[in-house]
């Protein structure tokens, strides 16, 4: 079982590599792409333990299906999720990305 779970959660890193710069994808996209739409929250479950990876994961951009920052504090400090994003050109109140719909991005045939 350990490994199956190992296996799900290294195929949603992938997944999360993929998310271009100044884009975001959504724990549901994530789990839908992967053949398991019902398990959005085992996606975000995954996303938490990317930043113990050895190779590079920018979990800052998944985020919920509403384009809230629920995984923000996974990431040392509350404001860090918030800061990368705005860098990348996202535009956040109380946690949510306003210019969320245009620069959602979906994993291919999804």
């Amino acid at each position: 079982m350990k490994l199956e779970k190992d296996n799900f959660f290294q195929r949603v890193l992938d997944v999360a590599r993929l998310v271009p710069y100044g884009k975001v994808t959504t724990y549901g996209a994530i789990a839908a792409y992967l053949g398991t739409k019902g398990s959005a929250r085992m996606v975000g479950w995954a996303m938490n333990q990317s930043h113990h990876h050895p190779l590079p994961v920018p979990a800052h951009r998944v985020v919920n299906r509403n384009g809230m920052l629920t995984g923000k504090f996974h990431f040392g400090s509350p404001d860090l999720m918030k800061e990368l994003l705005e860098n990348e050109g996202f535009i956040i109140e109380n946690d949510k990305i306003l210019n969320f719909k245009e620069n959602l991005w979906m994993p291919p045939g999804e």
